[in-house]
């Protein structure tokens, strides 16, 4: 069997890659991959992954595995948007493989440092990153808010400022150099390409971007408070649900504790237990 090569993904059909992708997370611990290529793009854009960057293996022609990576010039990284194998490509090496020409590649470009998210409860693939020396730089949960659910805390007083999206990505765009750990999904760069209209508040030091989902479910894709204590966060996210109290709110795996996350379990929502770990290594 002749080895594996790695080319551009930009260079491999959009189809091809996908059915691809869909191949290696058909048994992903969130289901399977049921995107339709029609919204391939819109998925790549939320990833912020840049296709010329990424790689894909190729052996006697077949796509058996990929890396996404999204650049991060902002803060001087590189993430790795997605890694994966088609299941007959398993266990072979290609996937870790993958990951050293990664980080090999963002060394040889003088990048910083590298990035990744991994479930938490992903343990073939974080001992994987922990042996190419990734160390866990946040958890990152998700929370849901049942529809109708009361509130556990009160809304402190003040006013909620409704300000324009554009606006919001500045203010995000601010936070993102100053933090320097934010999630990319969290950030103008993903959420650009979120195919939904998108609504922005804010409160003293924090800041809620959302997407109302028709009459059924709330989405919270940024919620970002700078003061430790979070009570803007709580505000912004008990007028949301003052507004919606008939709606599902969600909020994906992406959400840090420090910033926001400890005002959403004190108003009551539920944390979810299957979260992510962001990790990082120095270049």
């Amino acid at each position: 069997m002749s080895e594996s090569k790695f080319v551009p993904a930009d260079t491999i059909a959009p189809a091809t890659l996908h059915a691809a992708f869909a191949s290696a997370f058909s048994d992903y611990l969130l289901g399977p991959f049921n995107l339709p290529l029609e919204l391939w793009p819109v998925f790549v854009g939320r990833q912020g992954a840049d296709l010329s960057l990424s790689r894909a293996a190729l052996r006697d022609g077949r796509l058996l595995a990929f890396a996404l990576v999204a650049p991060r010039p902002e803060i001087g990284h590189w993430r790795l948007a997605t890694m994966g194998a088609v299941p007959e490509a398993r266990g072979s090496g290609v996937a870790p493989a993958l990951l050293d020409d990664f980080i090999a590649r963002a060394v040889a470009a003088g990048i910083r440092g590298v990035e990744l998210e991994c479930f938490a409860q992903n343990e073939r693939a974080l001992r994987l990153y922990r042996a190419r020396g990734f160390e866990t730089v946040h958890p990152l949960y998700g929370y849901v808010r049942a529809a109708g659910a009361p509130l556990l805390a009160d809304e402190p007083a003040g006013d909620v400022a409704r300000i324009d999206v554009p606006s919001a990505f500045a203010w995000l765009d601010r936070r993102n150099v100053e933090l320097g750990d934010l999630p990319l999904q969290v950030t103008p760069v993903s959420l650009r390409a979120q195919p939904v209209a998108l609504q922005a508040w804010q409160r003293g030091l924090a800041q809620l971007v959302f997407a109302v989902n028709g009459t059924e479910s709330v989405a919270i894709h940024s919620l970002v408070d700078l003061d430790a204590a979070q009570p803007g966060a709580q505000a912004l996210v008990a007028q949301l649900v003052n507004e919606h109290p008939v709606h599902r709110i969600v909020v994906p795996q992406l959400q840090r504790p420090d910033l926001g996350g400890e005002a959403l379990e004190r108003l009551g929502f539920e944390r979810q237990p299957l979260h992510q770990l962001l990790m990082r290594r120095p270049a």
